[in-house]
C-alpha cells in the first residue's frame, strides 16, 4: 500500500495578501506551491491537494450578479458557483503542478476531481447560517436582494458592509473517496474536495441526491478524505509557520509540537478562534484521531522543510 500524504491548501497557496488576484498571480504562487512538493514526494508519499476557494468563488458570484443585472443572465446557484470554481483552480493546480514535476523531471500524472461531498439536512448549521459568501453590501441592497432570493445576511463585525450568510454542514462523506484512492495508488496526483467540496444530501424517501445552498469548511472535509484514503500524513497549509498561542500579543509564543489532548485543551480555553486557527486545530484532530499518523500546520514557505510547522500526535 502507498503512503499518501494530504495538503490543503490555503488561500495564500493561491493568492496573497495585497495582490488583486489576477490570474498572473494566482499561477505563480500556485507554481511556488507546487515546487515545494516536490520534497513530499521525494520523502515517498503519493500526494491528494486539496484547496480553499474564498476569493474566487465570490468573484463568480460578482460575475452572476453583474450579468443578471446587466443582460438578465439567469444566476446560477452556489454548488455550480462552487463546482465553477473546482474546475478553474482545479485546472490551474493540475496545470502548475505538472509543471513543476517537469522542472524536477519526475513523471506523473495530475488529474483534477469534481467532488461532491454528503451532509446530513439536518444539520443543527442549517437553522443559524453563519458562513459569508460573496461581496459587501449596502443594508438597502442587502435588504433588497434578502427578499427577493430569500437570502440571509448580517452585517460584518469590522463595519464594511452586509454579506450573505450560509449554513457550514458538517461533512459526512466525500463521494468518490474510494476513487481518489485507486488513482492515487496507481501512482497519480489527485486534486479533490475544492472549496470543501460541493455539498449535497440524500432524499430519504426516493434516494434522489440534491445540493442545496451551504458551505462546507476546507479543513474539515480534507481530514475527512483523508481519512476515508488511508493517508499518514495531512498538512494544512496557512499563512503563519507555526500554531501560536497568545497569537498577535507581546508573550506570543510559537508551537512545535501538540498532543491531541493539548491541542483540544487549547482550543477549549479560546486560544484558537472560529474565523482563523479554529477549524485548522480541530481538523488535524479528527485526522489524527480517526488513525492519521500526524497533521502539519505551515506555510507554504516552510512546507518541505524538515520538521516544519507545529506537528499534531497522538
Amino acid at each position: 500500500m502507498n503512503k499518501i500524504a494530504v495538503v490543503a491548501f490555503g488561500g495564500n497557496a493561491l493568492l496573497r495578501a495585497n495582490e488583486v488576484g489576477t490570474i498572473e498571480e494566482q499561477e505563480k504562487n500556485t507554481l511556488d506551491t507546487c515546487e515545494k512538493l516536490i520534497a513530499i514526494l521525494d520523502q515517498g508519499y503519493e500526494l491528494i491537494i486539496t484547496h480553499g476557494n474564498g476569493p474566487q468563488v465570490g468573484n463568480i458570484l460578482l460575475r452572476n450578479e453583474a450579468g443578471y443585472k446587466e443582460f438578465k443572465i439567469p444566476k446560477m446557484p452556489l454548488d455550480i458557483c462552487v463546482a465553477d470554481s473546482q474546475g478553474g483552480i482545479g485546472y490551474m493546480i493540475e496545470r502548475q503542478m505538472r509543471n513543476a514535476l517537469n522542472k524536477k523531471n519526475v513523471s506523473k500524472n495530475v488529474v483534477a476531481v469534481i467532488t461532491q461531498v454528503l451532509i446530513d439536512i439536518n444539520d443543527s448549521a442549517f437553522e443559524n447560517p453563519t458562513k459569508p459568501i460573496g461581496p459587501y453590501y449596502i443594508k438597502e441592497e442587502a435588504e433588497l436582494l434578502g427578499k427577493s432570493n430569500n437570502w440571509i445576511f448580517q452585517e460584518d463585525p469590522r463595519k464594511r458592509g452586509w454579506r450573505r450568510v450560509v449554513p457550514s454542514p458538517k461533512p459526512m462523506e466525500v463521494m468518490n473517496n474510494q476513487v481518489v484512492r485507486d488513482l492515487v495508488d496507481k501512482g497519480h496526483i489527485v486534486i479533490a474536495a475544492g472549496g470543501g467540496g460541493i455539498p449535497v444530501y440524500w432524499h430519504s424517501d426516493t434516494r434522489y441526491l440534491e445540493a442545496i445552498e451551504a458551505v462546507i469548511d476546507k479543513d474539515l472535509a480534507s481530514a475527512l478524505l483523508a481519512k476515508e484514503v488511508g493517508a499518514e500524513k495531512f498538512y494544512i497549509i496557512t499563512d503563519v509557520r507555526k500554531v501560536c498561542v497568545n497569537f498577535n500579543k507581546p508573550d506570543q509564543k510559537e508551537l512545535d509540537h501538540l498532543t491531541v489532548a493539548e491541542a483540544q485543551k487549547y482550543y477549549d480555553a479560546g486560544e484558537f478562534p472560529a474565523g482563523s486557527m479554529g477549524p485548522k486545530i480541530l481538523a488535524a484532530i479528527q485526522f489524527v484521531e480517526s488513525g492519521g499518523k500526524e497533521a502539519i500546520i505551515t506555510s507554504e514557505a516552510e512546507l518541505g522543510k524538515k520538521n516544519c510547522g507545529t506537528r499534531i500526535t497522538l
